[in-house]
């Protein structure tokens, strides 16, 4: 998140940051947001009872936003149908993994256990399939012989946040939408 306010505080990006949600009260992207004076929302997954009323609560914030684009960055949560549904193609996420692969949690020692020689990470289109929509742009990197689970992470972060804001690019430019998803390399 941080990456891409900056991004567009520095006219790299051609938007604006409009708000940011999050579920846990004290996520540090809050106090990020504040000190550069963008709305903060927080819905507090733990005061509701059901999942799906969660996911009604944010999906009528994200609605009354009205925002072009939806960029999930540190939303650690999986999302539901009634918060994904209404905003098919103009919400999207960042992964560490070469999506398909390695879906979920535990992307680097999965990789590491598969024997990957490859890894990296994925800008993609939300579904309300765990990590399954379409794939807007991904960054690749070689997995290194002495890799730990901890080193890979770092080397990916490093890629994500300029991965990002790429894909955010093509987005806003038109060459990059959820029908025609089709992983760009960047």
């Amino acid at each position: 998140m941080q990456a891409i306010v900056e991004a567009c505080q520095q006219n790299r990006l051609p938007a604006e940051v409009v708000a940011v949600i999050s579920n846990r009260p004290n996520a540090a992207g809050l106090d990020f947001a504040k000190q550069n004076h963008i709305a903060t929302i927080v819905i507090d997954h733990t005061t509701f009872a059901q999942r799906e009323d969660f996911d009604k609560a944010l999906a009528k914030a994200l609605n009354e936003l009205n925002a072009d684009w939806i960029a999930c960055a540190g939303f650690m949560r999986v999302l539901g149908t009634a918060a994904v549904t209404p905003f098919l193609g103009k919400m999207i996420n960042i992964h560490p993994s070469l999506l398909p692969k390695h879906p979920g949690l535990n992307t680097h020692a999965s990789a590491l256990a598969a024997g990957d020689k490859q890894h990296g990470a994925t800008v993609h289109f939300v579904t309300p399939e765990l990590d399954a929509g379409p794939i807007i742009a991904h960054t690749v990197i070689d997995v290194l012989p002495n890799d730990t689970k901890d080193s890979l992470a770092a080397r990916v972060l490093l890629e994500e946040h300029e991965l990002y804001i790429r894909a955010l690019m093509l987005c806003l430019n038109g060459q990059a939408n959820f029908e025609t998803a089709n992983g760009h390399n960047t």
